[in-house]
């Protein structure tokens, strides 16, 4: 059975303060959604992800997603959870995936194990919940605050998610509770209960914990820090360079770093000859020994003309985030006489973050001559260096 995470990912999150969403708030350098989308997209038992993110948060979620395999073109929610979810499910019409977890974009630190549980478990049951026991007593209050009832403990339990489900009987439950204008159930069991379909459970994780408050998002990020302070996460630190040419020819623009700058010229190339990307790109294979990117991308194949670049770069991040690793920094250096790179670097450290999913804090962009020196000093191309530091898994 095909298996599809859909991520809630369009919420505001205000109780964790910021100026952002709290899904979109950093922790360990990343965001916190970016975490749960490569957690769910590495798992081999997933085969897509896709994320119910609000309409103003398309950059944001661009950023979160970039260069993470399996990821689906994010779908707008609705005024509830309920109806996101709904949205999500509406957009998944018509595919092959049976079975659907349904995952908070604020919990990055469910386990491979978890989400196995998670699969195995919709599959045998057709709906299933991971779940704790409540360790402390729970008492019911009257809107006054008085006690109305102390409840059984030993039956109680927490839920988590993901939620896992067999796709055509949520999306069901959904049309059913939507049809009669129910649209406050708090989670994807009480639709199929509402729906009068049984809900089953498996064991959740103490450490799948949502973020919800500012606190939250504080401590995560220094649990993140405390951890990878020693050897225990991506303690293997590499380093790759990257060198590309391009003569000018016939056009009106250049493309550099992502980024279309008007010129009287163009770059000549197989590709849309972006003699900045085709270096990070380099860069980044380096620093994992994968070859460069003629490899990846040879220009002796037609499909290549005229590509844009940023596939190629987006290509070599999704090969570190397939090893378990990530990149910690960029640097991009533009070799030429004209046209100028200063009045466009802000938008070239804003597109190279798009596509790699860096902060561009972590992203250094340079522009110089070669004193009229050489093919570049004779207004002839453009040259490009570039760095890579990426952070992989301590192996042997």
């Amino acid at each position: 059975m095909h298996c599809v995470a859909l991520v809630v990912a369009a919420g505001r999150g205000t109780r964790a303060g910021g100026t952002l969403p709290k899904q979109y708030q950093r922790i360990g350098g990343e965001s916190v959604l970016r975490r749960t989308l490569r957690l769910l997209a590495s798992h081999p038992d997933v085969s897509a992800v896709l994320a119910v993110i609000h309409s103003d948060d398309s950059d944001l979620f661009r950023e979160a997603a970039a260069g993470l395999p399996k990821i689906l073109a994010p779908v707008p929610g609705g005024a509830t959870r309920q109806a996101s979810v709904r949205a999500g499910l509406a957009a998944l019409d018509g595919t092959a995936h049976e079975i659907v977890l349904v995952h908070d974009a604020a919990r990055p630190f469910a386990s491979d194990a978890l989400i196995a549980r998670a699969v195995a478990a919709a599959r045998a049951c057709g709906a299933a919940v991971p779940v704790m026991p409540v360790t402390d007593t729970i008492k019911q209050v009257d809107a006054g605050g008085r006690v109305e009832a102390t409840l059984s403990r030993p039956a109680l339990r927490a839920v988590q998610t993901p939620q896992a489900f067999r796709r055509a009987d949520l999306a069901a439950a959904h049309r059913a509770a939507a049809a009669a204008g129910v649209d406050d159930l708090t989670d994807d069991a009480a639709v199929m209960e509402w729906a009068g379909r049984p809900v089953f459970t498996f064991q959740g994780e103490a450490t799948n914990v949502k973020l919800t408050s500012a606190a939250d998002i504080a401590e995560a990020d220094a649990a993140l820090a405390r951890a990878e302070g020693g050897l225990a996460v991506l303690a293997d630190v590499r380093t790759g360079t990257g060198f590309d040419v391009h003569a000018f020819g016939p056009g009106d623009h250049v493309m550099l770093g992502g980024v279309a700058i008007p010129y009287p010229f163009g770059l000549a190339g197989h590709s849309d000859a972006d003699v900045g990307l085709h270096a990070l790109t380099d860069a980044v294979l380096g620093a994992i020994c994968d070859g460069d990117i003629g490899t990846h991308f040879p220009p002796s194949d037609p499909k290549w003309r005229g590509a844009a670049s940023d596939q190629f770069l987006a290509h070599a991040v999704e090969k570190v985030a397939a090893l378990g690793g990530r990149i910690a920094h960029l640097d991009l250096t533009l070799i030429c006489e004209a046209p100028k790179v200063g009045p466009h670097r802000p938008a070239i450290r804003a597109a190279i973050a798009r596509i790699t999913g860096v902060p561009e804090s972590r992203i250094s962009v340079k522009a110089t001559t070669t004193e009229q020196l050489g093919f570049t000093g004779r207004r002839e191309g453009i040259a490009a260096m570039a760095s890579a530091t990426v952070r992989l898994p301590l192996s042997e």
